[in-house]
């Protein structure tokens, strides 16, 4: 029996997962339909690794939702630990943990420039000691990041866990 030889060509490509992702997508079926998107992120991680890829994520289904031609209204809500990575105190952090706070920063920064909405639980930074005066300043203080996100949702929004 004579052996057959099978070569294989491997071509990759340095493209960044994300902005090449809609170009192999399929349509969203769940769009189908749909003419905007009303949305409030419930972020809670304190984990700053976990926040850092998220805030790029929430930006990103923004970002998606305009390219849908969904025209999107997005809120962002930090309540429980997560109050502790939007401030521009350092202190109890790990010195592995300050360039991702600096991730966290520059991604909040980008937000406010898209148009999302910012919100900040005051009775979370209370708990978790965090002066209202270091929360970043494109973010707003309420006082009760519960009321907001019962709001939100009263009024149409999806709400998306962040945890």
């Amino acid at each position: 029996m004579k052996a057959t030889r099978v070569t294989f060509l491997v071509v990759a490509f340095s493209i960044s997962p994300v902005a090449s992702s809609a170009a192999f997508a399929q349509e969203y079926a769940a769009l189908k339909g749909v003419k905007s998107a009303k949305v409030v992120f419930d972020v809670r991680t304190g984990v700053p690794k976990v926040a850092a890829l998220q805030l790029k994520l929430i930006r990103q289904t923004n970002k998606d939702l305009i390219a849908e031609k969904k025209a999107p209204v997005t809120n962002v809500v930090f309540i429980g630990q997560s109050v502790k990575l939007v401030s521009s105190s350092r202190e109890g952090f790990a010195p592995e943990d300050l360039p991702l706070l600096d991730e966290i920063a520059e991604a909040v920064r980008d937000l406010s420039r898209d148009g999302i909405g910012l919100e900040l639980c005051l009775f979370a930074a209370k708990i978790h000691k965090v002066e209202p005066a270091s929360v970043l300043p494109e973010i707003t203080k309420v006082e009760n990041g519960y009321i907001s996100i019962i709001g939100y949702q009263a009024q149409g929004y999806t709400l998306v866990p962040v945890y």
